[in-house]
């Protein structure tokens, strides 16, 4: 089974060597049918400590790295400007 792939935008990156990814997701209402946004964050491991704040990247999942991160980043999309 292939690795999930998410898209985000960097929201922290105080930690060493991880960053905090928002990644939102659009569905419609069960009932009224109006795109709803929902946003959840994940813990991604940054080797390089390569992102900053307002970085759009790429994450994919991988084994657990630490209690919260199981998560990689696999590229940066575009940087903040």
């Amino acid at each position: 089974m292939p690795k999930k792939e998410k898209q985000g935008v960097v929201i922290s990156d105080k930690m060493d060597k991880t960053v905090v990814v928002k990644v939102a997701s659009y569905d419609p209402h069960p009932k009224y049918k109006k795109i709803i946004e929902s946003n959840k964050n994940y813990k991604a491991h940054d080797a390089n400590n390569e992102c900053g704040v307002g970085d759009t990247v790429r994450i994919i999942e991988s084994k657990p790295i630490s209690g919260g991160k199981r998560w990689v980043v696999e590229s940066i999309v575009e940087k903040a400007k």
